[in-house]
C-alpha cells in the first residue's frame, strides 16, 4: 500500500481570527495563511490545523495529539494560559496526557505513553 501524508484536521470556528490567534498564542503554533473563510496554522512542521468560518451552531469535536516531551509541552501551555480542562495526569488506561480546549470549544487531548 502506498504511503499517506499527515492527516489535516478542518475545525468549524465562529472567528477565524480568534481561533488563530489563540492556537498561536496559547498553544504553540505559528500562522500559515488565511483567505476569508479558511485559514491555517501549523507546529513544527508536523501538525497542522484548518480552520473554516461556520455560522451554524458548532460542535465541538475531540482530537489527540501525540507529544514527545509532553511534560514541556504542558508547560508551555500552561504558561502561555492555555485553557485546560484536565491536567497533566496518569489515566487509569495507562496513557499519560493533558485536555485544552479552544475558544469554540474543541478539545485536543495532549498524550505520550507512559
Amino acid at each position: 500500500m502506498t504511503k499517506i501524508g499527515h492527516l489535516v484536521r478542518e475545525l468549524p470556528v465562529s472567528d477565524l481570527e480568534i481561533a488563530r490567534s489563540y492556537y498561536c498564542d496559547k498553544l504553540g503554533f505559528n500562522k500559515a495563511w488565511a483567505l476569508p473563510e479558511i485559514a491555517a496554522v501549523s507546529r513544527n512542521g508536523d501538525a497542522a490545523i484548518f480552520f473554516r468560518l461556520s455560522s451554524l451552531p458548532i460542535t465541538p469535536q475531540s482530537h489527540w495529539i501525540y507529544a514527545e516531551d509532553l511534560d514541556g509541552t504542558f508547560a508551555e501551555m500552561q504558561m502561555a494560559g492555555a485553557m485546560i480542562v484536565e491536567p497533566l495526569s496518569v489515566k487509569p488506561w495507562g496513557m499519560r496526557q493533558f485536555t485544552v480546549r479552544d475558544p469554540d470549544g474543541h478539545q485536543f487531548h495532549v498524550h505520550h505513553d507512559r
